[in-house]
């Protein structure tokens, strides 16, 4: 079992054998474990256009300390402001791991099948593998801003899927 924070009534997540998913109704900043974590945050506060966003910037530093308590990943935007106001290791950093066991894996979500690259940042907290990523594709043609907002916020299945096995992974 993992639990699926901060992530869509309606999305993946919610279906899922083994996964103990925390929408907005149940406020995932209530989550006290013990199960490791895949959370998605919001990251409209931490992103490029967070000029224009009414999203509780808190809830990502949240989201953060239970993937640091208790294992598993955060996946965020690459380049998110996060890292900076968190304290984590960015991709190319040196060591690899912080203080947590945590570490940054750079990916694009096209390799899971998102119409857009989707350059993404997930912060792994004590794995004990990391599932082998699939192939690289070439980037595909769709362009994340012009999607959406729904289409934009969705984790492709089989993302949702890798995303999971990680987190069982996570002490």
């Amino acid at each position: 079992m993992v639990a699926a924070l901060y992530v869509l009534s309606d999305g993946h997540y919610s279906r899922m054998a083994g996964v103990d998913a925390w929408d907005i109704n149940r406020d995932a900043t209530r989550y006290s474990g013990p199960l490791p974590v895949v959370a998605h945050p919001p990251c409209g506060p931490w992103g490029r256009f967070a000029w224009n966003c009414k999203q509780d910037a808190s809830t990502a530093l949240t989201a953060v300390k239970q993937v640091q308590r208790f294992g598993g990943v955060l996946e965020h935007p690459a380049g998110s402001r996060l890292w900076s106001a968190a304290g984590l290791p960015y991709p190319s950093e040196l060591p690899l791991k912080d203080n947590h066991g945590g570490f940054t894996l750079a990916v694009k979500q096209s390799r899971w099948g998102h119409p857009a690259p989707k350059p993404t940042w997930l912060y792994i907290v004590r794995p004990s593998v990391v599932p082998e990523l699939p192939p690289a594709v070439p980037d595909p043609a769709g362009r994340i801003e012009f999607m959406s907002k729904k289409k934009r916020k969705l984790t492709p299945l089989s993302f949702a899927h890798w995303l999971v096995q990680l987190a069982q992974g996570c002490k």
